[in-house]
């Protein structure tokens, strides 16, 4: 097999017709792939969530992250990009929902596509991720820890959101939820919350707690880092976008 992938910047067209900036890595090969979008956590579009894009062209999908970020502050630094959007509450639902439709139309125009489309997101991009499982037409989503599915943010807390449990009606796609026992932001709690509304639906889903993780275990680079809990959730990714993707 040809070992090769492609990584490089684009710009693609997201909500309201916007020119945005994203990052698309993809196998050199002719396919056919299936293809996730990565939804960045709510640090940025930085070089570790480059990293996870890489990754799933290294596993065989075409990936693509799109730049949340593009609008508020163009060619910035991940970091003070963040910091702007930080100070504005986060990026809107429906904002998020349009860019995100248009990080998975590239996908779909690829000619190596397959045309299945999932999304993941961390932190943030968590909560987006199981938006975007309410609200496209994607065949997988995977929620990374992703805060105010239910609940709202406390005062002062730098992302300014409202629940969306109650879209979990609408969900048409299988999801698969990681999640931290020493996380506060979802609790347990909420988890469960969650869980139980999507049992109630009758909605596919599988949830993974992972004790002795809190926030942000994925990230290899910072002190949240938990490598039992991270090599087990990506073989359990790979699983399951294998199963619904191809």
């Amino acid at each position: 097999m040809y070992d090769a992938i492609l990584a490089e910047t684009v710009t693609i067209t997201g909500h309201g017709d916007d020119r945005i900036e994203a990052y698309l890595a993809r196998p050199m090969g002719p396919g056919p792939y299936g293809n996730v979008v990565v939804i960045h956590h709510m640090p940025g579009y930085d070089r570790a969530t480059k990293e996870i894009t890489r990754r799933f062209a290294e596993e065989g999908y075409n990936a693509i992250c799109p730049n949340l970020y593009s609008r508020e502050a163009p060619g910035a630094d991940p970091d003070d990009a963040a910091a702007t959007a930080r100070a504005q509450g986060g990026v809107p639902d429906e904002r998020l929902v349009g860019d995100v439709a248009g990080a998975a139309a590239t996908l779909r125009g690829l000619t190596s596509s397959n045309g299945k489309v999932g999304t993941i997101g961390y932190c943030s991009g968590g909560r987006q991720a199981f938006l975007t499982a309410c609200t496209l037409d994607i065949q997988a989503a995977v929620d990374c820890y992703g805060a105010f599915v239910v609940g709202t943010p406390p005062e002062g807390h730098p992302l300014q959101v409202q629940p969306i449990v109650h879209l979990a009606k609408d969900m048409r796609c299988p999801l698969l939820g990681m999640f931290g026992e020493e996380d506060k932001y979802p609790s347990p709690e909420h988890v469960a919350e969650l869980e139980a509304e999507l049992t109630k639906l009758g909605k596919e889903f599988e949830f993974h707690m992972y004790p002795d993780a809190g926030h942000a275990f994925f990230s290899v680079d910072r002190p949240a880092y938990r490598q039992a809990a991270a090599v087990d959730g990506w073989q359990k990714i790979l699983a399951f976008y294998a199963k619904n993707l191809g």
